[in-house]
């Protein structure tokens, strides 16, 4: 390995850039936890609510399937607008001092 690429993998800069990815994906996690497992308690502990009708063909436990797949949608969306536009551009800033 060059020393350039020793001295970008030793900087602050690139250390601070890791740190936000991992803290990003961390929280992004964690949501996403709290709302599929949030979903599962749900089922597991309160029945008659997820299985309460809504409307003819429909009860709460279908729509909040439906939400927890929208959830992980939007997540992802998230996560790609962040990487796109916040940690790409960091990376190739960094490249460029090599």
């Amino acid at each position: 390995m060059s020393e350039n690429y020793q001295k970008v993998l030793n900087s602050e800069r690139f250390k601070k850039l890791i740190k936000k990815r991992w803290t990003f994906s961390f929280f992004m996690l964690a949501v996403l936890f709290v709302v599929y497992y949030g979903y599962i308690f749900m089922i597991a502990l309160n029945k008659d609510f997820v299985t309460k009708k809504v409307g003819v063909y429909t009860n709460v436990g279908i729509i909040m399937g439906v939400g927890v797949i929208l959830a992980a949608w939007i997540l992802t969306y998230v996560y790609v607008l962040w990487a796109n536009n916040v940690y790409d551009k960091e990376v190739e800033e960094i490249k460029k001092e090599l």
